[in-house]
């Protein structure tokens, strides 16, 4: 098993692909809802990501807009996963690379190899321009515009399923 990323690993990945970024060290954030301040300061859309597991073993992403309001008991038909609940820290750092209090769509980056980790993806931050998500460390937040986000997923092999959270619907990006 290789070492996970780090931060700097993430940034030269960014910048090899071609998708700019910039990032804000700051205090450690552990809960959406926490770092407000930090929040105003830093442009774009903030994100909430969900590390999740389906009755059938198979792991799931969510990348929100971070108050999108996620029905996990509504979504599993939605996204044709089996019934969900939070995966263990265990098997985030393995797939993902990530502590708890540290999840984002950047830790596909560990995953892409392997490909365990579906990633769903909100509508609201399909459409934002720029988001922000946790360079692999709650330390940090990192901007990317969309055009960079897609860069970075096609880079890791990954085409986000895009969910409409309010309507609670697959939608076509």
């Amino acid at each position: 098993m290789t070492a996970p990323a780090t931060p700097a690993e993430l940034f030269a990945f960014l910048d090899a692909i071609g998708a700019d970024h910039a990032t804000t060290e700051h205090q450690a954030v552990f809960r959406v809802g926490e770092g407000e301040e930090i929040k105003q300061a830093i442009p774009g859309a903030h994100t909430k990501n969900l590390f999740l597991k389906d009755a059938k073993g198979q792991l799931w992403l969510i990348s929100a807009e971070g108050q999108a309001q996620i029905d996990l008991k509504r979504l599993h038909p939605v996204i044709g996963s089996a019934r969900l609940s939070f995966g263990d820290a265990g098997l985030m750092a393995q797939t993902l690379g990530v502590t708890p209090g540290s999840v984002t769509a950047f830790g596909l980056i560990n995953d892409r190899q392997h490909h365990r980790v579906r990633f769903v993806l909100d509508r609201t931050l399909a459409e934002a321009d720029p988001v922000n998500f946790h360079p692999l460390t709650n330390t940090a937040t990192t901007t990317i515009s969309r055009a960079g986000l897609r860069k970075f997923l096609a880079a890791v092999g990954v085409t986000p399923l895009v969910v409409d959270f309010q309507a609670m619907k697959v939608v076509d990006e």
